[in-house]
């Protein structure tokens, strides 16, 4: 199994993460702040970075 995490900073300044675990074609998505856990077979990602910005109001990008 790979993780990998994608992660935001909403406007106060915290951190937010959603882990991909990834086996096979499948990958679980879980995000340390709210416990919100999906699985997704296409853009992973991209639904994490959803995530972040609707739940957690976390846009800021730290490797930008």
């Amino acid at each position: 199994m790979t993780t990998s995490k994608v992660s935001r900073w909403d406007g106060h300044g915290r951190e937010h993460i959603v882990h991909v675990s990834r086996s096979g074609l499948q990958r679980q998505l879980s995000c340390g702040t709210c416990g919100w856990r999906r699985s997704a077979q296409f853009l992973p990602w991209l639904k994490a970075q959803e995530h972040l910005a609707e739940a957690h109001q976390a846009t800021v990008d730290p490797t930008a």
